[in-house]
């Protein structure tokens, strides 16, 4: 079992890895997802150590989160765990809508404590800014809901650094959640610094840029999902990138360990980074991704793959 560390400046301890669980329930982003493969991928998490889930009403829309409760109902482990889940998003008709509205964003948490069978849920995320609300009042609303127990911590994602220092204004917000990996690092210029100071934790989404940086293409590679659409897989760009992970892949040969536990094992060597939630499409990928723990990078390393992709 790693040792749990603890999230920003909230009361949340967590495995270093979690579990993204986009593929599970998330039948939205994913054609053809089996719902038991999902369960499962829940189960091995838990039944291996890793205590942080990450769900969202995104995936499904919110079959993810149920899917999610089903399985942590199962194993009795709920007091173990750290569920985080994402609200702020309205399906209806084809378009999704955003609100950030206080009364709306209470009556939404009701909602996904119904659907994760659950009485508090450990890290509640406002997912995307709307254009109105100011976001200082948006958490407060979440702050109201930490006073009666009903979340145990506060999150945002997708927000500007403007829209993070609006919404932090009475220091409320313990961890923020954002686009970040080895092929977009704007995040260490525009993010990072502010996150640092306010204790604030940092955790990447797309750590592997799609399966990019764990090194499993090649220039042959063909793409029809959502990959397709990616900055990172068009054209000279895409070969570019390919050449970068060739070049970490022979450090990582050199340590016997996969490209994507290097990359990963990089990431929680930053200060503002305390986990990270590499989704998983199979149990065994799951257990996989917890080979990253055993990866130890000495300085040189950290900075030799720091160089090659700022090149």
């Amino acid at each position: 079992m790693a040792n749990q560390i603890k999230l920003g400046k909230s009361d949340l301890y967590v495995n270093p890895i979690g579990l993204g669980t986009n593929a599970v329930g998330g039948h939205n982003l994913y054609p053809n997802l089996n719902e038991e493969t999902g369960k499962d991928l829940v189960r091995s998490a838990i039944n291996n150590g890793i205590n942080f889930i990450d769900t969202a009403l995104l995936y499904g829309p919110g079959r993810s989160e149920e899917l999610v409760g089903e399985v942590v109902k199962e194993t009795g482990k709920r007091s173990e765990l750290v569920i985080a889940t994402k609200i702020a998003p309205i399906f209806g008709g084809e378009k999704m809508k955003i609100d950030n509205n206080p009364t709306f964003l209470k009556q939404e948490v009701e909602k996904s404590l119904k659907r994760l069978q659950t009485d508090y849920i450990d890290l509640m995320y406002i997912h995307y800014p709307d254009k109105v609300t100011p976001k200082d009042e948006a958490v407060g609303a979440l702050q109201e809901l930490k006073e009666q127990g009903k979340i145990r911590a506060i999150g945002v994602s997708n927000f500007t650094p403007d829209q993070l220092e609006e919404a932090n204004k009475d220091g409320y917000v313990e961890v923020f959640q954002g686009e970040y990996n080895l092929l977009s690092r704007s995040a260490e210029e525009t993010l990072f610094p502010y996150l640092i100071e306010n204790n604030i934790s940092f955790v990447p989404y797309f750590p592997l840029a799609s399966g990019l940086l764990a090194g499993k293409y090649n220039k042959n590679a063909v793409f029809e999902d959502l990959r397709k659409d990616l900055p990172y897989f068009k054209g000279d760009v895409f070969k570019q990138n390919l050449e970068k992970v060739e070049e970490v892949r022979k450090i990582a040969n050199a340590k016997g360990v996969e490209v994507a536990h290097l990359v990963l094992a990089w990431y929680l060597t930053s200060d503002a980074i305390d986990t990270i939630i590499p989704g998983a499409k199979s149990a065994e990928q799951v257990i996989n991704n917890l080979k990253t723990l055993d990866v130890q990078l000495t300085n040189e390393e950290i900075q030799e793959i720091d160089q090659i992709f700022h090149k």
